[in-house]
């Protein structure tokens, strides 16, 4: 086995989250992650704080030589660095200085979470108004600007947190929609011209690079033989969203050794089910797969359906603790 086969198959943590949490507060959301999932804690985002905050923001501001700020429809391209930038920088140091003191001496898989190129592309306006996603070159030229700051980013988790195995989520919601078409111009009027499937895979597999990374969608029809294509050694999704017609496409990927972060449980307040009630969708997949019960701890990690940042603190925790209940669940009792 090569030394990236094995760092992308090395351990997984049982359950954890998908990214954002409810409220303000970075000590409170590190202390919730970090007490809730001691194997694989991940960094939050807490997008009630405003611009900047939200994942888009978020991952703007760790473009290089890049930058945007805020306007009434959204995020656009900018000539320099503005408020909306520094504020962005600010939160995100604020949000690594909280995980950091709750992870002394923490050692095992951290996850964090940043933007992937397509939805970004699909977010980010150009200075006409239209998507990035209008201009090939603009998409090239953000896409590497990303690579550039998440190995940044990266390298500064590693340094804050050394003990940590480091997962990296790609959130990609609107890459189904960028993929058919779907992305709608400033107008409104008309889409965007879908790009040609083989430069979007290409494009996430030099951003994946060597990085043990899980692509992220809370969208119908997600695409999993492409993310298996591009390197992804997981696809984290909503579980409830699943159709018949993925499900070749999730046996073929759970054989080629592909990680599903299962989304079983739901992301708004909501009354939780037992926890063997909330996998037992994944035990009856397994069982019309075909695949072998006793695959299904190291092969599935679980996770609430897509963030919390809807939700309520007290929901929170209590859905990322079921999450927990519900992974132990499924690894005593796979059939």
């Amino acid at each position: 086995m090569t030394e990236k086969s094995e760092t992308r198959n090395a351990g997984w943590g049982p359950a954890t989250g998908v990214g954002s949490m409810p409220g303000g507060d970075a000590r409170e959301a590190a202390r919730t992650v970090t007490g809730s999932f001691e194997t694989f804690p991940h960094l939050f985002e807490l997008p009630a704080r405003g611009p900047g905050a939200d994942m888009i923001g978020r991952t703007l501001g760790l473009l290089v030589e890049m930058y945007a700020h805020v306007e009434p429809s959204g995020w656009r391209v900018s000539d320099r660095p503005g408020r909306d930038t520094r504020r962005a920088r600010s939160w995100l140091g604020e949000d690594l200085d909280a995980l950091e003191e709750f992870t002394q001496g923490y050692t095992g898989p951290l996850k964090i979470q940043a933007v992937g190129p397509w939805t970004l592309a699909a977010a980010l306006e150009l200075r006409n108004g239209e998507a990035v996603l209008s201009d090939p070159g603009a998409c090239r030229d953000l896409a590497g600007s990303l690579a550039e700051g998440l190995r940044a980013h990266l390298a500064e988790v590693r340094r804050r947190i050394p003990g940590a195995d480091v997962v990296l989520q790609l959130d990609e919601p609107s890459l189904t929609a960028v993929l058919l078409g779907r992305i709608r111009s400033a107008s409104g009027y008309r889409v965007h011209r879908a790009p040609d499937r083989q430069i979007v895979e290409s494009a996430l597999r030099e951003l994946i690079g060597e990085e043990r990374t899980v692509v992220h969608s809370c969208a119908p029809d997600v695409p999993f033989a492409l993310l298996r294509r591009a390197g992804a050694a997981g696809v984290s999704f909503d579980f409830g969203l699943l159709t018949e017609r993925d499900e070749e496409a999730i046996g073929e990927a759970v054989e080629g050794g592909t990680r599903l972060f299962a989304g079983v449980v739901p992301s708004t307040d909501a009354a939780l089910s037992d926890p063997a009630g909330s996998v037992m969708g994944v035990r009856k997949l397994w069982r019309r797969l075909g695949l072998n019960p006793g695959t299904l701890a190291e092969s599935v990690v679980i996770t609430p359906s897509c963030g919390l940042a809807g939700a309520s603190p007290a929901y929170a925790r209590a859905a990322l603790a079921h999450c927990v209940t519900a992974a132990r669940s499924l690894a005593d009792n796979p059939e």
